[in-house]
């Protein structure tokens, strides 16, 4: 029996990995979304080859590729296929220096990664559980969704910045920020940088005030992924987060892609509020942070 081990992938290996993540693609949309923007000479793809495919591993033809694992920055985006026995990953101590920040993924294949890092020595501080949900039909018009008279919904501009990092700071400390993490401003003005730069968003605006924000977190093949989801405090139950997510949803969809995002499953709220929208359950997802 030929023993698998993880392997960096290979420019050989491009047309088999991506018809994989392809066939993956509904339950990874955010891994294949940092395959594609990923930085080649930094980030990583490690494969695992099938050994009985019988057909040469690098042939980009085979398939022969059993699982991947795609590294982002100190993140980990485990596609096992299925797998719940793989080789330890012990190229993560090369990678981040022993210091993996998260991994995520479906439920049972972010279960199978974290248990082979314990045995690399690696064991997540914090597991959060998630509902990976799924939209492909533009849900109704989003002026019949409701919401306070006067909402304004648009894209930002640039002379919204202060607002919006406002807004973003506190979406991250009240959704992102792990329990033992730490806030950073800073860190977070930056990542509200690169997404006014590099992804879609939409804000809400009422009598002159930004009260909330949504936004892509990846653009995968085919699929957008949803993130950034939030409103005010002082603004909330007032339908506000449905109109603004059923109008940004319409609008990624019109552009020909499916949408996929992941929510809390301790926040009904926002459960109901997607749901509403017309998002359906597709799998449990899992991110664990070290």
């Amino acid at each position: 029996m030929i023993k698998q081990r993880w392997q960096k992938m290979k420019k050989r290996d491009t047309a088999a990995i991506e018809a994989l993540l392809r066939s993956r693609e509904r339950w990874c949309t955010g891994a294949c979304g940092r395959y594609l923007s990923r930085d080649t000479a930094h980030e990583h793809v490690w494969l695992l080859k099938n050994p009985a495919s019988g057909i040469s591993a690098g042939s980009p033809t085979a398939g022969g590729i059993s699982a991947l694992i795609i590294q982002s920055k100190r993140g980990l985006f485990p596609v096992l296929c299925g797998l719940e026995d793989i080789p330890l990953p012990r190229f993560v101590h090369g990678l981040f220096s022993g210091e993996v920040h998260s991994l995520q993924g479906i439920s049972s294949e972010a279960l199978t990664l974290a248990r082979a890092l314990e045995k690399c020595g690696l064991r997540a501080a914090e597991d959060i559980d998630y509902e990976l949900m799924s939209l492909d039909k533009a849900p109704p018009d989003s002026a019949r969704m409701g919401g306070p008279a006067g909402l304004i919904l648009r894209k930002p501009e640039f002379t919204d910045m202060n607002a919006l990092a406002a807004l973003h700071a506190a979406y991250e400390q009240e959704e992102v920020v792990s329990k033992n993490g730490v806030f950073s401003a800073a860190v977070s003005r930056l990542n509200l940088q690169r997404i006014f730069t590099n992804e879609q968003m939409l804000v809400a605006e009422l009598n002159g005030r930004l009260v909330g924000k949504i936004n892509t977190s990846a653009d995968s093949f085919t699929r957008f992924q949803v993130g950034g989801v939030y409103v005010h405090p002082d603004f909330r139950a007032q339908g506000i987060a449905l109109r603004m997510t059923a109008e940004f949803v319409r609008s990624l969809i019109a552009q020909g892609k499916g949408v996929s995002l992941f929510v809390k499953k301790s926040n009904p709220a926002a459960l109901s509020v997607y749901r509403r929208a017309g998002f359906e359950f597709l799998a449990d997802y899992r991110i664990s942070y070290y």
